[in-house]
Protein backbone atom coordinates (compact mmCIF):
# COMPACT_ATOMS: atom_id res chain seq x y z
CA UNK A 1 0.00 0.00 0.00
CA UNK A 2 1.31 3.44 -0.76
CA UNK A 3 1.37 5.71 2.23
CA UNK A 4 0.53 9.32 1.47
CA UNK A 5 3.65 11.33 2.27
CA UNK A 6 1.60 14.40 3.18
CA UNK A 7 -0.67 12.72 5.70
CA UNK A 8 2.40 10.99 7.16
CA UNK A 9 4.16 14.35 7.51
CA UNK A 10 1.08 15.76 9.27
CA UNK A 11 1.13 12.89 11.78
CA UNK A 12 4.88 13.24 12.29
CA UNK A 13 4.54 16.92 13.20
CA UNK A 14 2.16 15.99 16.00
CA UNK A 15 4.67 13.70 17.71
CA UNK A 16 6.56 14.83 20.82
CA UNK A 17 10.23 14.16 20.08
CA UNK A 18 13.52 15.86 19.23
CA UNK A 19 12.42 16.44 15.63
CA UNK A 20 9.44 18.56 16.71
CA UNK A 21 11.14 20.54 19.48
CA UNK A 22 12.85 23.06 17.13
CA UNK A 23 16.43 22.37 18.19
CA UNK A 24 18.51 24.14 15.56
CA UNK A 25 21.97 22.92 14.63
CA UNK A 26 23.32 26.43 13.99
CA UNK A 27 23.23 27.03 17.75
CA UNK A 28 25.63 24.20 18.60
CA UNK A 29 28.86 22.63 17.43
CA UNK A 30 27.54 19.21 16.39
CA UNK A 31 30.89 17.49 16.93
CA UNK A 32 31.26 19.01 20.39
CA UNK A 33 27.66 18.17 21.32
CA UNK A 34 28.04 14.56 20.20
CA UNK A 35 31.19 14.21 22.31
CA UNK A 36 29.45 15.74 25.34
CA UNK A 37 26.61 13.23 25.06
CA UNK A 38 28.95 10.25 24.57
CA UNK A 39 30.94 11.34 27.64
CA UNK A 40 27.71 11.61 29.64
CA UNK A 41 26.63 8.12 28.57
CA UNK A 42 29.95 6.77 29.80
CA UNK A 43 29.72 8.41 33.23
CA UNK A 44 25.97 8.63 34.02
CA UNK A 45 24.19 5.36 33.35
CA UNK A 46 20.78 6.23 34.77
CA UNK A 47 20.04 8.78 32.03
CA UNK A 48 21.13 6.66 29.08
CA UNK A 49 17.65 6.59 27.56
CA UNK A 50 17.55 10.36 27.35
CA UNK A 51 21.13 10.53 26.07
CA UNK A 52 20.61 7.91 23.35
CA UNK A 53 17.43 9.67 22.19
CA UNK A 54 19.15 13.03 21.74
CA UNK A 55 22.21 11.30 20.27
CA UNK A 56 20.00 9.81 17.54
CA UNK A 57 18.84 13.33 16.64
CA UNK A 58 22.42 14.67 16.59
CA UNK A 59 23.49 11.75 14.35
CA UNK A 60 20.64 12.62 12.00
CA UNK A 61 21.78 16.28 11.91
CA UNK A 62 25.23 14.96 10.96
CA UNK A 63 23.58 13.03 8.09
CA UNK A 64 24.26 9.59 9.53
CA UNK A 65 20.80 8.06 9.86
CA UNK A 66 22.11 4.49 10.21
CA UNK A 67 24.09 5.66 13.24
CA UNK A 68 20.90 7.34 14.52
CA UNK A 69 19.01 4.05 14.34
CA UNK A 70 21.79 2.34 16.31
CA UNK A 71 21.36 4.93 19.09
CA UNK A 72 17.62 4.32 19.21
CA UNK A 73 18.18 0.57 19.57
CA UNK A 74 20.42 1.33 22.55
CA UNK A 75 17.69 3.57 23.99
CA UNK A 76 15.26 0.64 23.67
CA UNK A 77 17.66 -1.68 25.49
CA UNK A 78 17.95 0.87 28.29
CA UNK A 79 14.14 1.20 28.51
CA UNK A 80 13.75 -2.56 28.86
CA UNK A 81 16.38 -2.59 31.57
CA UNK A 82 15.19 0.42 33.61
CA UNK A 83 11.40 0.43 33.00
CA UNK A 84 10.35 -3.14 32.22
CA UNK A 85 6.88 -2.45 33.63
CA UNK A 86 6.00 0.52 31.41
CA UNK A 87 7.83 0.02 28.14
CA UNK A 88 5.25 1.71 25.88
CA UNK A 89 4.90 4.83 28.00
CA UNK A 90 8.69 5.24 28.29
CA UNK A 91 9.22 4.67 24.55
CA UNK A 92 7.14 7.54 23.19
CA UNK A 93 10.06 9.88 22.43
CA UNK A 94 12.18 7.00 21.10
CA UNK A 95 9.40 5.83 18.79
CA UNK A 96 8.81 9.40 17.62
CA UNK A 97 12.47 9.73 16.68
CA UNK A 98 12.32 6.34 14.89
CA UNK A 99 9.35 7.55 12.84
CA UNK A 100 11.14 10.74 11.78
CA UNK A 101 14.40 9.01 10.89
CA UNK A 102 12.63 6.37 8.78
CA UNK A 103 10.72 9.20 7.11
CA UNK A 104 13.98 10.97 6.22
CA UNK A 105 15.34 7.64 4.89
CA UNK A 106 12.19 7.44 2.72
CA UNK A 107 11.17 4.22 4.48
CA UNK A 108 7.57 5.36 4.82
CA UNK A 109 6.01 2.01 5.84
CA UNK A 110 8.30 1.79 8.86
CA UNK A 111 7.75 5.45 9.71
CA UNK A 112 4.00 4.89 9.63
CA UNK A 113 4.24 1.85 11.88
CA UNK A 114 6.01 3.90 14.59
CA UNK A 115 3.46 6.70 14.27
CA UNK A 116 0.75 4.09 14.87
CA UNK A 117 2.59 2.68 17.89
CA UNK A 118 2.67 6.14 19.47
CA UNK A 119 -1.00 6.80 18.69
CA UNK A 120 -2.08 3.47 20.16
CA UNK A 121 -0.10 4.09 23.31
CA UNK A 122 -1.71 7.51 23.77
CA UNK A 123 -5.16 5.94 23.28
CA UNK A 124 -4.46 3.50 26.10
CA UNK A 125 -3.10 6.30 28.30
CA UNK A 126 -5.93 8.72 27.81
CA UNK A 127 -9.26 7.76 29.24
CA UNK A 128 -10.91 10.11 26.78
CA UNK A 129 -10.68 9.03 23.17
CA UNK A 130 -9.48 12.40 21.91
CA UNK A 131 -6.78 14.73 23.13
CA UNK A 132 -3.10 14.27 23.74
CA UNK A 133 -1.93 13.33 27.22
CA UNK A 134 0.84 15.62 28.42
CA UNK A 135 3.25 13.36 30.25
CA UNK A 136 5.53 15.07 32.76
CA UNK A 137 8.53 12.90 31.82
CA UNK A 138 8.21 14.03 28.19
CA UNK A 139 8.23 17.68 29.25
CA UNK A 140 11.35 16.88 31.28
CA UNK A 141 13.05 15.11 28.40
CA UNK A 142 12.35 18.12 26.22
CA UNK A 143 13.78 20.36 28.95
CA UNK A 144 17.02 18.36 29.12
CA UNK A 145 17.34 18.44 25.32
CA UNK A 146 16.85 22.22 25.29
CA UNK A 147 19.59 22.66 27.92
CA UNK A 148 21.99 20.75 25.66
CA UNK A 149 21.37 23.20 22.79
CA UNK A 150 22.68 26.25 24.62
CA UNK A 151 21.64 29.66 25.85
CA UNK A 152 18.99 30.40 23.19
CA UNK A 153 16.93 27.60 24.75
CA UNK A 154 17.26 28.08 28.53
CA UNK A 155 14.01 30.03 28.93
CA UNK A 156 12.06 27.29 27.12
CA UNK A 157 13.85 24.62 29.19
CA UNK A 158 12.76 26.33 32.40
CA UNK A 159 9.13 26.34 31.17
CA UNK A 160 9.31 22.62 30.33
CA UNK A 161 10.52 21.70 33.81
CA UNK A 162 7.86 23.97 35.35
CA UNK A 163 5.22 22.04 33.39
CA UNK A 164 6.65 18.70 34.52
CA UNK A 165 6.73 19.85 38.15
CA UNK A 166 3.02 20.76 38.05
CA UNK A 167 2.20 17.03 38.02
CA UNK A 168 5.06 15.82 40.22
CA UNK A 169 6.38 18.63 42.44
CA UNK A 170 8.71 16.29 44.39
CA UNK A 171 10.28 14.50 41.42
CA UNK A 172 14.08 14.70 41.94
CA UNK A 173 14.90 14.69 38.21
CA UNK A 174 12.44 17.49 37.35
CA UNK A 175 13.71 19.58 40.27
CA UNK A 176 17.31 19.07 39.13
CA UNK A 177 16.47 20.18 35.58
CA UNK A 178 14.55 23.20 36.83
CA UNK A 179 17.43 24.28 39.11
CA UNK A 180 20.01 23.89 36.34
CA UNK A 181 17.85 25.88 33.91
CA UNK A 182 17.49 28.67 36.50
CA UNK A 183 21.25 28.67 37.14
CA UNK A 184 22.00 28.88 33.41
CA UNK A 185 19.48 31.69 32.97
CA UNK A 186 21.20 33.61 35.73
CA UNK A 187 24.55 33.08 33.96
CA UNK A 188 23.09 34.57 30.78
CA UNK A 189 21.39 37.40 32.63
CA UNK A 190 24.73 38.44 34.12
CA UNK A 191 26.39 38.31 30.70
CA UNK A 192 23.64 40.06 28.79
CA UNK A 193 22.43 42.44 31.46
CA UNK A 194 18.97 40.89 31.73
CA UNK A 195 16.99 40.48 34.90
CA UNK A 196 18.62 38.03 37.33
CA UNK A 197 16.65 34.85 38.04
CA UNK A 198 16.64 33.66 41.64
CA UNK A 199 18.23 30.19 41.53
CA UNK A 200 19.46 29.66 45.10
CA UNK A 201 16.26 28.09 46.44
CA UNK A 202 15.70 25.77 43.45
CA UNK A 203 19.33 24.58 43.77
CA UNK A 204 18.95 23.91 47.52
CA UNK A 205 15.76 21.96 46.94
CA UNK A 206 17.29 19.95 44.10
CA UNK A 207 20.33 19.16 46.27
CA UNK A 208 18.05 17.80 49.03
CA UNK A 209 16.10 15.63 46.57
CA UNK A 210 19.23 14.44 44.69
CA UNK A 211 21.78 13.65 47.41
CA UNK A 212 23.98 11.70 44.95
CA UNK A 213 23.99 14.33 42.21
CA UNK A 214 27.22 16.25 42.73
CA UNK A 215 26.60 18.48 39.69
CA UNK A 216 23.82 20.17 41.68
CA UNK A 217 26.15 20.50 44.70
CA UNK A 218 28.76 22.20 42.54
CA UNK A 219 26.29 24.67 41.04
CA UNK A 220 25.00 25.44 44.53
CA UNK A 221 28.60 26.14 45.60
CA UNK A 222 29.18 28.44 42.60
CA UNK A 223 25.95 30.30 43.36
CA UNK A 224 27.00 30.78 47.01
CA UNK A 225 30.40 31.99 45.83
CA UNK A 226 28.63 34.65 43.73
CA UNK A 227 26.78 35.74 46.82
CA UNK A 228 30.13 36.23 48.62
CA UNK A 229 29.48 33.07 50.63
CA UNK A 230 32.44 31.16 49.19
CA UNK A 231 33.45 29.40 52.40
CA UNK A 232 30.00 27.88 52.70
CA UNK A 233 30.18 26.91 49.01
CA UNK A 234 33.58 25.28 49.33
CA UNK A 235 32.17 22.71 51.78
CA UNK A 236 29.88 21.46 49.00
CA UNK A 237 32.82 21.27 46.58
CA UNK A 238 34.83 19.24 49.11
CA UNK A 239 31.86 16.94 49.66
CA UNK A 240 31.56 16.44 45.90
CA UNK A 241 35.27 15.65 45.55
CA UNK A 242 34.74 12.90 48.17
CA UNK A 243 31.59 11.51 46.55
CA UNK A 244 32.55 11.63 42.85
CA UNK A 245 36.29 12.18 42.47
CA UNK A 246 36.16 10.87 38.88
CA UNK A 247 33.04 12.51 37.46
CA UNK A 248 34.17 15.03 34.80
CA UNK A 249 31.07 17.27 34.88
CA UNK A 250 31.48 17.79 38.62
CA UNK A 251 35.25 18.29 38.29
CA UNK A 252 34.75 21.00 35.69
CA UNK A 253 32.48 22.99 38.05
CA UNK A 254 34.84 22.40 40.98
CA UNK A 255 37.74 23.77 38.92
CA UNK A 256 35.64 26.78 37.99
CA UNK A 257 35.03 27.37 41.69
CA UNK A 258 38.78 27.34 42.49
CA UNK A 259 39.61 29.51 39.47
CA UNK A 260 37.16 32.15 40.66
CA UNK A 261 38.56 31.85 44.17
CA UNK A 262 41.99 32.63 42.70
CA UNK A 263 43.48 29.22 43.43
CA UNK A 264 44.69 28.68 39.86
CA UNK A 265 47.04 25.77 40.60
CA UNK A 266 44.27 23.74 42.18
CA UNK A 267 41.93 24.57 39.28
CA UNK A 268 44.51 23.43 36.70
CA UNK A 269 45.20 20.21 38.61
CA UNK A 270 41.47 19.34 38.67
CA UNK A 271 40.96 20.28 35.00
CA UNK A 272 43.88 18.13 33.88
CA UNK A 273 42.36 15.17 35.70
CA UNK A 274 38.97 15.81 34.07
CA UNK A 275 40.59 16.15 30.65
CA UNK A 276 42.23 12.74 31.07
CA UNK A 277 38.76 11.29 31.62
CA UNK A 278 37.10 13.19 28.74
CA UNK A 279 39.90 14.40 26.44
CA UNK A 280 37.59 15.99 23.87
CA UNK A 281 35.53 18.21 26.16
CA UNK A 282 35.37 21.75 24.74
CA UNK A 283 34.40 23.29 28.08
CA UNK A 284 37.45 21.80 29.80
CA UNK A 285 39.75 23.19 27.11
CA UNK A 286 38.17 26.62 27.52
CA UNK A 287 38.54 26.56 31.30
CA UNK A 288 42.19 25.47 31.05
CA UNK A 289 42.87 28.29 28.61
CA UNK A 290 41.40 30.79 31.08
CA UNK A 291 43.54 29.40 33.91
CA UNK A 292 46.80 29.51 31.94
CA UNK A 293 46.07 33.03 30.74
CA UNK A 294 45.37 34.22 34.31
CA UNK A 295 48.58 32.56 35.51
CA UNK A 296 50.54 34.34 32.77
CA UNK A 297 49.03 37.72 33.70
CA UNK A 298 49.83 37.10 37.38
CA UNK A 299 53.45 36.18 36.61
CA UNK A 300 53.90 39.23 34.38
CA UNK A 301 53.14 41.39 37.42
CA UNK A 302 55.90 39.86 39.57
CA UNK A 303 59.07 41.80 40.16
CA UNK A 304 61.42 39.56 38.21
CA UNK A 305 59.21 38.13 35.50
CA UNK A 306 60.32 34.61 34.51
CA UNK A 307 59.96 35.32 30.78
CA UNK A 308 60.20 31.72 29.58
CA UNK A 309 57.53 30.54 32.00
CA UNK A 310 55.18 33.34 30.90
CA UNK A 311 55.76 32.43 27.23
CA UNK A 312 55.02 28.81 28.00
CA UNK A 313 51.74 29.66 29.79
CA UNK A 314 50.63 31.89 26.91
CA UNK A 315 51.40 29.08 24.45
CA UNK A 316 49.27 26.68 26.50
CA UNK A 317 46.39 29.17 26.67
CA UNK A 318 46.52 29.67 22.89
CA UNK A 319 46.55 25.92 22.27
CA UNK A 320 43.46 25.35 24.43
CA UNK A 321 41.46 28.30 23.04
CA UNK A 322 42.26 27.21 19.47
CA UNK A 323 41.02 23.72 20.28
CA UNK A 324 37.74 25.24 21.50
CA UNK A 325 36.94 27.22 18.35
CA UNK A 326 38.06 24.37 16.07
CA UNK A 327 35.68 21.98 17.81
CA UNK A 328 32.87 24.46 18.44
CA UNK A 329 32.87 27.41 16.03
CA UNK A 330 29.82 28.99 17.75
CA UNK A 331 31.65 29.34 21.11
CA UNK A 332 31.96 33.09 20.47
CA UNK A 333 33.47 34.13 23.81
CA UNK A 334 36.47 31.93 23.03
CA UNK A 335 37.44 34.08 20.01
CA UNK A 336 38.01 37.10 22.24
CA UNK A 337 39.86 34.87 24.70
CA UNK A 338 42.13 33.59 21.92
CA UNK A 339 42.77 37.07 20.50
CA UNK A 340 43.60 38.39 23.98
CA UNK A 341 46.02 35.51 24.54
CA UNK A 342 47.79 36.35 21.24
CA UNK A 343 47.95 40.01 22.31
CA UNK A 344 49.42 39.00 25.67
CA UNK A 345 52.18 37.20 23.75
CA UNK A 346 52.68 40.30 21.54
CA UNK A 347 51.46 38.34 18.50
CA UNK A 348 49.41 41.28 17.30
CA UNK A 349 48.78 40.23 13.70
CA UNK A 350 47.27 36.95 14.81
CA UNK A 351 45.12 38.75 17.39
CA UNK A 352 43.91 41.16 14.70
CA UNK A 353 43.05 38.23 12.39
CA UNK A 354 40.92 36.51 15.05
CA UNK A 355 39.02 39.73 15.86
CA UNK A 356 38.32 40.30 12.15
CA UNK A 357 37.28 36.70 11.60
CA UNK A 358 34.71 36.69 14.40
CA UNK A 359 33.33 40.18 13.68
CA UNK A 360 32.62 39.14 10.09
CA UNK A 361 30.48 36.19 11.21
CA UNK A 362 26.86 36.66 10.15
CA UNK A 363 25.62 34.42 13.00
CA UNK A 364 27.24 36.47 15.79
CA UNK A 365 24.50 37.42 18.33
CA UNK A 366 24.27 41.08 19.45
CA UNK A 367 25.37 40.49 23.04
CA UNK A 368 28.45 38.56 21.93
CA UNK A 369 29.23 41.15 19.27
CA UNK A 370 29.23 43.95 21.85
CA UNK A 371 31.52 41.92 24.10
CA UNK A 372 33.91 41.41 21.18
CA UNK A 373 33.88 45.12 20.23
CA UNK A 374 34.76 45.88 23.85
CA UNK A 375 37.70 43.45 23.69
CA UNK A 376 38.77 44.80 20.30
CA UNK A 377 38.66 48.37 21.63
CA UNK A 378 40.80 47.27 24.58
CA UNK A 379 43.24 45.65 22.19
CA UNK A 380 43.53 48.89 20.17
CA UNK A 381 43.85 51.04 23.28
CA UNK A 382 46.30 49.02 25.37
CA UNK A 383 48.25 46.93 22.85
CA UNK A 384 48.22 48.96 19.63
CA UNK A 385 48.23 52.36 21.41
CA UNK A 386 45.58 53.68 19.05
CA UNK A 387 43.05 55.70 21.05
CA UNK A 388 41.16 56.76 17.93
CA UNK A 389 40.57 53.14 16.86
CA UNK A 390 39.68 52.15 20.42
CA UNK A 391 37.04 54.90 20.52
CA UNK A 392 35.71 53.78 17.14
CA UNK A 393 35.18 50.17 18.24
CA UNK A 394 33.75 50.97 21.67
CA UNK A 395 31.20 53.11 19.84
CA UNK A 396 30.42 50.30 17.38
CA UNK A 397 29.50 48.23 20.44
CA UNK A 398 27.33 51.06 21.77
CA UNK A 399 25.50 51.48 18.46
CA UNK A 400 24.03 48.00 18.89
CA UNK A 401 20.99 48.76 21.02
CA UNK A 402 20.77 45.47 22.91
CA UNK A 403 21.25 46.07 26.63
CA UNK A 404 24.11 43.84 27.72
CA UNK A 405 27.15 43.54 29.88
CA UNK A 406 29.33 44.11 26.81
CA UNK A 407 27.47 47.30 25.93
CA UNK A 408 27.92 48.65 29.46
CA UNK A 409 31.64 47.90 29.28
CA UNK A 410 31.95 49.70 25.92
CA UNK A 411 30.13 52.70 27.37
CA UNK A 412 32.30 52.90 30.51
CA UNK A 413 35.54 52.43 28.56
CA UNK A 414 34.83 55.09 25.93
CA UNK A 415 33.58 57.64 28.51
CA UNK A 416 36.68 57.12 30.62
CA UNK A 417 39.00 57.49 27.63
CA UNK A 418 37.30 60.65 26.30
CA UNK A 419 36.99 62.29 29.72
CA UNK A 420 40.69 61.72 30.39
CA UNK A 421 41.65 63.29 27.05
CA UNK A 422 39.36 66.27 27.60
CA UNK A 423 40.52 66.81 31.20
CA UNK A 424 44.19 66.70 30.21
CA UNK A 425 43.53 69.37 27.52
CA UNK A 426 44.53 66.95 24.76
CA UNK A 427 40.89 66.67 23.78
CA UNK A 428 39.68 68.55 20.71
CA UNK A 429 36.25 69.28 19.25
CA UNK A 430 36.11 65.74 17.87
CA UNK A 431 36.52 64.19 21.33
CA UNK A 432 33.89 66.50 22.78
CA UNK A 433 31.48 65.76 19.92
CA UNK A 434 32.12 62.04 20.33
CA UNK A 435 31.26 62.29 24.02
CA UNK A 436 28.02 63.94 22.91
CA UNK A 437 27.36 60.93 20.66
CA UNK A 438 28.05 58.50 23.52
CA UNK A 439 25.50 60.27 25.75
CA UNK A 440 23.02 60.35 22.86
CA UNK A 441 23.42 56.59 22.26
CA UNK A 442 22.90 56.00 25.98
CA UNK A 443 19.70 58.05 25.92
CA UNK A 444 21.06 60.89 28.10
CA UNK A 445 19.72 63.66 25.89
CA UNK A 446 20.34 66.62 28.17
CA UNK A 447 24.01 65.75 28.68
CA UNK A 448 24.41 65.05 24.96
CA UNK A 449 23.07 68.54 24.16
CA UNK A 450 25.62 70.19 26.49
CA UNK A 451 28.55 68.34 24.89
CA UNK A 452 27.38 69.07 21.35
CA UNK A 453 27.04 72.78 22.18
CA UNK A 454 30.60 72.77 23.52
CA UNK A 455 31.87 70.96 20.39
CA UNK A 456 30.12 73.52 18.14
CA UNK A 457 31.71 76.38 20.11
CA UNK A 458 35.11 74.93 19.16
CA UNK A 459 34.17 73.92 15.59
CA UNK A 460 31.31 76.21 14.48
CA UNK A 461 31.06 74.90 10.88
CA UNK A 462 30.67 71.23 11.78
CA UNK A 463 27.38 70.10 10.21
CA UNK A 464 27.37 66.74 11.96
CA UNK A 465 27.28 68.35 15.40
CA UNK A 466 24.70 70.95 14.35
CA UNK A 467 22.36 68.28 12.92
CA UNK A 468 22.75 66.12 16.01
CA UNK A 469 21.98 69.08 18.26
CA UNK A 470 18.84 70.04 16.33
CA UNK A 471 17.64 66.43 16.31
CA UNK A 472 18.14 66.12 20.06
CA UNK A 473 16.42 69.44 20.85
CA UNK A 474 13.43 68.42 18.73
CA UNK A 475 13.17 65.04 20.46
CA UNK A 476 12.90 66.47 23.97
Amino acid sequence: STISKDSLKTSLLQLECHFTWTLLKEHVGLEALEETILDHIKFVVEYNIRDYNILSYVCHLKNSNEEALRSLRKAEEAIQKHHPGEIARRSLVTWGNYAWIYYHMQRYEEAQSYVSKVKNCYKKLSSTAHGKVHLPEIYAEQGWALLRFGNNYFERAKNCFENALKSEPDNPDFNAGYAIAMYRLEDCAKRYGDEIMPCLEPLKRAAELNPKDTTILALLALKLQRLQRGDEGEKYIEEGLQKTPDFPVFLRHAANFYRKKGDLNKAVEILKKALELTPKSVVLHHQLGLCYRSKAIKLKKTRYTPQEEVENLIQLAIFHFKTVIDKKPVFFAAYADLANAYALGKRYEEAEEIFQEVLQRSDLPCGDKQEIYFNYGNFQQFHMNSESKAIKYYIEGLKIEKDSCGRKKCSEAVKKLLNEKIRSDLGDATDIGTLGLVHKLNGNKQEAIEWYKEAIALDPNNEEYQNALVELQLSI
